[in-house]
């Protein structure tokens, strides 16, 4: 018999696994090693260094499109059927391989025989893979609570274990790994391994180290999550799934609370992977940090997160996640303005002498800022879901979700990545975020604190 207890704690742990992804490959590692990269491919091509800074940008901006195309199209499809089926493990055992395999395959994108598509392709499968698994991750949340009154602690204590995680790893990554100019890592090391920068294996190794953590720290979820299926659920069938999906949606203008909040959290959601996707990237092309600079930017962000989100949950608790998304948008909305500003001269327009610590240390606040407030705002977030969503239709629930957030995923990095190519700069290539928030800020006016489906 599995105790409530460790049910919870085994479902925390997929947070802790997952989230290196997002850290270490998303923002602070890997993304930058692959805008550097890209970049000096293309200055060797003939191509100016400002140029070849946004357009490595915008091809980060269009993997990132593709993914999302292909996560928002099967989400929702794969969530029904899922429902249908009561079944979800065998599900998250298919995406964790996804997983592994694209984060493992960063190995092979050293600088010599560099290619965009395959580095794209790998990393594109890792991310599906960490999507849909989070998609069924996700839907368990409400049967760890059913009484509703932990969920919004539960769901905070998970994103604040999660990032948690994403520091260990990072500190990990940076401290043993990733060399500086000087050759050695941030406490004094030469890499491990033998590891040798001038071929990048260095900051290549952030792939199958993820890869390995992320199999490692699985065990304990796959030891103590199980299906409860019902006796009304029945084998894996397409075709249910999809009528199921179809009625669903058909019905959607019934429950307006529920497609409003779609609607917001898609914008919102966007907007906040936009910041995350190319907050690395920025702050390489834009105030020539390296990927040690940066390394320590993400552990400062992923601290801020850890703390906030926990406190998060527990404001969450007390009154609900309504009011604690509201906050968070307004928040980063102020913060995307913020980073915008910023130039290595000037902060807010006001000019600095050069060599001012100044925007640097600007960045940083900005970092610590995203991290508290996209931290809590995301687990806010799937909270709030499970007060918007039929209890019976949970993880199509959660697919839809993941459509609400993917169905314009791509359009945070294509216009990111549409603004850098038509502008020339990476700085004003981040402008679209701002309206994003707002976007779903607005649309936040026409939910319900407690749903359509109050039980």
């Amino acid at each position: 018999m599995i105790s409530p207890r460790k049910r919870i704690w085994g479902w925390y742990f997929f947070d802790w696994a997952s989230q290196p992804y997002n850290t270490l490959l998303l923002t602070f590692i890997f993304g930058p090693y692959f805008a550097q990269t890209a970049t000096a491919a293309l200055v060797a091509d003939g191509m100016t260094a400002e140029a070849a800074k946004a357009q490595a940008q915008a091809y980060w901006g269009y993997g990132l499109t593709a993914a999302g195309i292909a996560i928002a199209l099967l989400a929702p499809v794969l969530g029904a059927v899922a429902d249908s089926s009561g079944r979800r493990l065998p599900w998250i055992w298919l995406f964790s391989t996804l997983y592994v395999v694209g984060a493992g395959g960063l190995w092979w994108t050293a600088p010599a025989d560099f290619s965009v598509l395959r580095a794209l392709f790998l990393f594109g499968l890792g991310l599906i893979g960490m999507e849909f698994a989070t998609i069924f991750t996700n839907s368990y949340l409400p049967e760890l609570d059913s009484s509703k009154e932990e969920r919004g602690r539960i769901s905070g204590s998970g994103w604040a274990f999660g990032y948690l995680g994403g520091v260990i790893a990072l500190i990990v990554m940076i401290g043993f790994f990733q060399a500086g100019d000087s050759g050695r890592t941030m406490i004094g090391l030469t890499p491990l391994f033998g590891l040798d920068p001038a071929t990048g294996a260095d900051t290549r190794i952030v792939g199958p180290l993820t890869a390995l953590w992320f199999a490692l720290f699985m065990i304990p979820f796959f030891l103590y999550i199980r299906d409860r299926p019902g006796p009304q659920k029945s084998p894996y069938r397409l075709g249910k799934g999809m009528r199921d999906l179809l009625q669903t949606l058909k019905g959607l203008p019934q429950h307006p609370s529920l497609l409003a909040y779609l609607g917001s959290s898609m914008f919102y959601r966007d907007a906040l992977n936009g910041l995350y996707t190319f907050g690395g990237i920025y702050a390489l092309g834009v105030l020539n940090w390296s990927i040690i600079d940066i390394g320590i930017f993400g552990i400062v962000a992923a601290i801020s997160g850890a703390v906030f989100c926990w406190v998060g949950g527990r404001i969450d608790r007390r009154i609900g996640p309504m009011p604690v998304i509201v906050t968070c948008c307004i928040l980063l909305i102020l913060t995307s303005g913020l980073i915008i500003s910023l130039t290595p001269t000037s902060v807010l327009g006001i000019g600095l002498a050069d060599g001012s610590p100044v925007p640097d240390i600007t960045f940083f606040v900005a970092g610590a800022l995203i991290g508290a407030a996209g931290g809590v705002l995301q687990a806010s977030s799937r909270n709030m879901l499970t007060h918007q969503a039929n209890p019976e239709r949970m993880t199509e629930a959660f697919g839809l979700y993941a459509l609400s957030g993917k169905a314009t995923s791509f359009i945070a990095p294509a216009l990111i990545a549409l603004a850098s190519d038509l502008s020339g700069s990476q700085r004003m290539g981040i402008t679209p975020v701002a309206g994003l928030f707002i976007l779903g800020l607005i649309l936040l006016a026409w939910v319900k604190p407690k749903g359509d489906f109050v039980t």
